[in-house]
């Protein structure tokens, strides 16, 4: 019964848009562009992973296309370029689904115990809405059903957990905990055992009919951050219908300026005042996301499910732009700060105030702006407690050292390098305690380190 009375106010919506964007006066365009820009931002950078990874085959990120993983059984080093902030501790494997035709199972493989992995997966919103994992459904095998969003069939046996997406199209960022170069062969072990299959592969029935081929626009970053947002916007809400019931009211004042899923979006074929209204609020909303991101400290609150974010555009926006696809607090915590290598610097962990992880930690060192690891002679790239060598005190405590100077050979076991000049330090704490995500623990702050200190 939610889901008619929804369709029908959608339908409604759908039916008087193409009046309505001829309607609307300059003042209330530039508002409600503003706010679409917002909604869309993270939506953009989700479809430019997902074009290079599913659509086109050239690209250096391509996976495949849809129902195939794509394994990084690698150390990243700084000629990976694929994706911002990346790390060492998990690395990654990518996988679509297109939920439209029928759900797709998949199925992990029995984890041996001790290491750590996690299947994230996220809708078009870029909302995490299922887990599985060591912190979730632990490490045993197991087969998991993702459905669209209007899928109502039968589940069949063998099936753990059902997980539905308000999204016909979604993605997994999987991470499997690598300890080590030498450990590599492992994570592969591990990563051969991720499956996709249809569902009806999986109960051997028959399979349905193809959906319809999907006509992709290339995605060109100039568009996206203009006025022409509009046109992938209304390209990617067709996979979402009809709208989360909270988002009903939203798609109706979207839809006086020409936002609808599937709309066609044609700029030449506005009134020359609306069009200049919606290119002014695109940059407002450009504006109040660079504003937004310069005043969020905190990026483990950027991102989760709906429920958890709660239709918090903005810090949607800003999480996509500190680094799409981070995960739940739940799962891990993300904190850290932007530093200049030209100064060393030290930061200091009391005894007993290490970061509380239930898994383990790392401290990852990236140049700005571009947030890819640093080049250094040591190819040292992070610090945790799973590094060998790291050097404590008597008293369980440690001190990491930041800069682009070594700090002297007593030090250097705890030193991460950073460029000459300004740098970000991302710290990731898998499995966060509970004294971390109430805020009781905090990350200590850097301090200088004085030129009289022995080095």
């Amino acid at each position: 019964m939610i889901f008619r009375v929804v369709l029908l106010a959608f339908l409604g919506v759908l039916a008087s848009a193409s009046v309505q964007a001829q309607q609307v006066s300059p003042d209330e365009a530039r508002a409600t562009a503003k706010e679409a820009y917002v909604y869309a931002y993270a939506m953009l950078d989700n479809y430019q992973t997902l074009h290079k990874q599913v659509v086109d085959d050239k690209a250096t990120e391509y996976v495949g296309g849809f129902g195939r993983f794509r394994h990084y059984a690698q150390v990243f080093t700084p000629e990976n370029r694929d994706i911002v902030t990346p790390n060492n501790d998990t690395p990654y494997s990518w996988a679509w689904l297109d939920l439209r035709a029928e759900p797709w199972v998949v199925s992990v493989p029995a984890v041996p115990d001790g290491r750590y992995y996690v299947m994230q997966w996220f809708d078009l919103f870029t909302h995490n809405f299922a887990y599985m994992g060591s912190r979730t459904t632990g490490n045993e095998a197991g087969n998991y059903l993702f459905v669209g969003p209007r899928w109502n069939g039968t589940v069949p046996e063998g099936i753990r957990q059902v997980f539905r997406a308000e999204t016909e199209i979604i993605g997994t960022l999987t991470r499997t905990a690598l300890n080590g170069p030498e450990d590599v062969p492992n994570v592969r072990a591990v990563q051969r055992g991720y499956r996709l299959q249809p569902l009806s592969e999986f109960a051997a029935t028959r399979p349905p009919r193809p959906s319809p081929a999907i006509d992709y626009p290339s995605y060109d970053a100039r568009k996206a951050r203009s006025k022409d947002f509009i046109g992938y916007l209304n390209f990617l809400l067709q996979f979402s219908q009809p709208p989360h019931p909270s988002e009903v009211e939203l798609m109706r004042r979207f839809a006086r300026i020409g936002i609808g899923p599937g709309h066609r979006w044609d700029a030449a074929k506005l009134d020359p005042v609306l069009l200049e209204a919606i290119k002014a609020g695109a940059s407002d909303g450009e504006a109040a996301i660079r504003h937004a991101a310069t005043t969020s400290l905190d990026s483990s609150t950027l991102f989760g499910t709906r429920e958890y974010l709660a239709n918090d555009y903005v810090r949607r926006s800003v999480g996509a732009q500190k680094g799409i696809y981070g995960n739940s607090r739940e799962e891990a915590w993300y904190g850290g700060f932007v530093g200049d290598g030209t100064k060393l610097s030290k930061m200091h962990f009391a005894p007993g105030q290490l970061p509380p992880a239930q898994f383990f930690w790392s401290l990852t060192l990236y140049t700005l702006p571009d947030r890819l690891l640093y080049a250094n002679p040591q190819q040292r790239y992070s610090l945790g407690d799973r590094s060998k060598g790291l050097v404590y005190g008597a008293d369980g405590s440690l001190t990491i050292y930041l800069g682009h100077q070594s700090p002297g050979p007593t030090h250097e076991a705890n030193w991460i390098p950073a460029p000459n000049g300004r740098y970000s330090l991302v710290a990731r704490v898998y499995g966060p305690k509970q004294n971390l995500l109430s805020g009781q623990w905090k990350l200590p702050t850097p301090e200088p380190v004085a030129a009289a200190e022995p080095r």
